[in-house]
């Protein structure tokens, strides 16, 4: 179950899809498989291609993309690799809120 972002939140996430871009959202997220894992990272892209490149930066695999119909395909990205790719994007206020890591911007 997903919470804590807003419908403009979502928007924005797959317009930045839509047009190309890596796209990086987070959310509190609960799933009793993960049950020390409080919330996600979707990393997206529609190139496919683009987002393979990107993913093997933080040395995420291709088979790892949870490929979507609907054009959204993402990395989902839990705990450490979760924390190391919102350090290294740049999405501080995401890794402090979600990840309870406290970095300064």
């Amino acid at each position: 179950m997903a919470f804590g972002i807003s419908k403009s939140q979502l928007k924005k996430w797959k317009n930045k899809i839509d047009s190309g871009e890596i796209a990086i959202i987070t959310h509190f997220w609960i799933d009793e498989r993960f049950p020390n894992c409080n919330s996600v990272t979707k990393v997206g892209c529609h190139n496919i291609e683009k987002l393979v490149n990107w993913g093997t930066i933080y040395g995420l695999k291709e088979e790892w993309i949870h490929h979507r119909k609907d054009g959204y395909s993402h990395f989902d990205l839990l705990g450490d690799k979760q924390a190391e790719v919102l350090l290294n994007e740049g999405h501080i206020e995401e890794l402090n809120k979600f990840c309870h890591k406290r970095i300064r911007e």
